[in-house]
């Protein structure tokens, strides 16, 4: 069976193609991939076999040999904060929140620098709260 990376996927339109180590491209269909697999990342190492179909090549019976690692989940753990970094995050991020809070009371919006601050704190805070 012939292997080959795959060259993109798009699981929304539901095609893709994978690049033969032979250097040729070959259609890869949703219908083809394996049993509970929705998508696949652009490098990942696969198995399959080739049926000549109306516009070409096309890939059947899909194997995944070696899924592509994530650099995002290899930075992440290495990257982990501790919970007494965490704790004063947290603390600086609930100040930026009581200071927005009381301007809003005050009935008046505030700067659109200081809400700008704070989104980017609270999104930083989700990222370290979901590692």
């Amino acid at each position: 069976m012939p292997t080959g990376k795959v060259r993109f996927y798009d699981a929304d339109k539901g095609f893709g193609f994978i690049s033969e180590d032979s250097g040729a491209d070959v259609f890869l269909h949703a219908n083809a991939l394996p049993a509970g697999v929705t998508t696949l990342k652009k490098g990942v190492r696969v198995e399959f076999g080739i049926v000549e179909g109306r516009k070409g090549a096309q890939a059947l019976s899909v194997k995944v040999l070696d899924p592509v690692q994530s650099v995002t989940a290899n930075k992440v753990a290495q990257t982990r904060k501790t919970p007494e970094d965490l704790v004063v995050i947290i603390e600086d991020v609930v100040q930026l929140l009581d200071g927005i809070g009381n301007a809003y009371r005050g009935g008046r919006r505030p700067e659109r620098k200081l809400t700008s601050n704070v989104a980017r704190a609270l999104r930083g805070l989700a990222d370290e709260l979901e590692k």
